[in-house]
């Protein structure tokens, strides 16, 4: 590889969702963009592997083919001894249907999609550190390339972290996560279960026997059928800080224990090992914007608190920050440029700001065993109030130009401050 090889007008660093979303874009705008990923394909990635509605419908914008992917018509939910069947809400704005599809598979096809539109994809490559120029501007990286380690640079007019959240990038400019927002733990496992091809996705909110009580972990556990013979088994803690510091493990066969033993979810079932991961919330690393680096996905924090989803808000600000950077790469060098990519913070926030408050606010009340046993216990008797949480938590609205719950829910939002 030649020192003209290592120059891009954009550099990607990782490629997940939120990086093959950014190079996609990017490519397609007609910029020679380079994406340098750590590992090899195919990869595996702790996830839930869920794709809700407003995750289909980015992939949808980008053309991916999901053609015998497993659809799920919605979710049963469980808590406070009541089980509850809801349909995803049919809307204007989104699809009506979920989506699985195992990370090792989905991060693979979205890099392949990416390098199909012009995207140089470059793998085993480790980004180190960025490179400065004399002002102080991130100029490229300093990576490690190949089973060797050679030390390799890359040079590009704009670089973009999708490297998740123990990114270094963003590290090197002093952009550190928020202590005060919330952290959230995924762990999971995938078994062989009869319950493969339900059509419904499991959520629980009874995460012990006796339901939520002051010892237990403020989240839910899932089971979600793959489509394959095996259902993907975890459970999210929201919030770290509110964790009880309970051993994972246990935590997942106490919840286990409540469930049917005909469902076949139990660790005697496993067909992998357990696995966990954290998820960066509430925009907790900001500004998304500086001295050349744009944060997308989990580097920038854009997890839904409200429920853990991370994939559809790294398709969407993947696409976002190629939106930013295309704008400023066609205007001349200097200040014109530099405020189109300084939108790009202020356009994160406008997006997601306020239903992230909302979300932080929903997990304090989580740390509510109480609360969370009454609403769990009366509210799943109503499968119209169930229907409206699904529609909140997710983030699933036609905004102004819906129904009265989504006229009502647009003028809770403007009302509340953004994160």
């Amino acid at each position: 590889m030649t020192e003209g090889d290592r120059q891009a007008d954009v550099l990607v660093v990782g490629a997940g969702p939120a990086g093959s979303s950014a190079a996609w874009h990017l490519a397609r705008a007609g910029l020679d963009v380079v994406v340098l990923e750590k590992a090899r394909f195919p990869r595996d990635k702790v996830c839930g592997d869920g794709l809700t509605p407003r995750g289909v419908k980015a992939l949808a914008d980008m053309g991916v083919d999901t053609v015998g992917w497993v659809r799920h018509r919605g979710l049963r939910v469980t808590g406070g001894g009541q089980v509850v069947e809801v349909d995803w809400p049919r809307l204007a704005s989104w699809p009506s249907y979920s989506l699985v599809r195992n990370r090792r598979d989905l991060d693979a096809q979205l890099a392949a999609h990416a390098a199909a539109a012009g995207a140089r994809v470059v793998e085993d490559v480790t980004v180190t550190e960025p490179l400065l120029d004399e002002a102080g501007r991130v100029a490229g990286v300093h990576a490690a390339a190949g089973p060797e380690r050679e030390p390799v640079t890359w040079r590009a007019r704009l670089v973009v972290s999708a490297e998740g959240l123990s990114g270094r990038l963003g590290k090197a400019l002093g952009l550190v996560r928020r202590e005060d927002r919330p952290l959230g733990v995924a762990v999971r496992r995938y078994v062989a279960s009869p319950r493969a091809d339900d059509d419904l996705l499991d959520i629980s909110f009874d995460l012990s026997p006796a339901g939520p009580s002051e010892d237990s972990m403020p989240g839910y556990g899932w089971a979600f059928g793959m489509g394959n013979g095996t259902s993907n088994v975890g459970f999210g803690l929201l919030d770290t800080r509110r964790g009880t510091g309970a051993e994972p493990r246990a935590v997942l066969r106490d919840w286990l224990a409540t469930l049917p033993p005909e469902w076949q979810l139990g660790e005697e079932h496993a067909v992998s090992p357990l696995r966990g991961a954290g998820l960066p919330m509430a925009l907790h690393r900001q500004p998304a914007y500086t001295r050349g680096l744009l944060l997308a996905g989990d580097a920038a924090g854009t997890v839904n608190p409200f429920n853990g989803e991370g994939i559809s808000y790294a398709l969407e600000t993947g696409a976002m920050a190629a939106e930013a950077a295309t704008d400023a790469l066609a205007r001349p060098e200097g200040p014109s440029g530099e405020a189109a990519l300084r939108r790009y913070p202020a356009r994160l926030r406008e997006a997601y700001g306020r239903h992230h408050r909302l979300g932080t606010a929903f997990l304090a009340l989580l740390d509510r065993p109480d609360l969370v046993r009454f609403a769990t216990a009366h509210g799943l008797k109503r499968p119209a109030m169930v229907a409206a949480a699904l529609r909140l938590m997710g983030n699933l609205s036609d905004g102004r130009d819906g129904d009265r719950f989504d006229r009502a829910v647009a003028v809770l939002t403007r009302l509340v401050p953004a994160v």
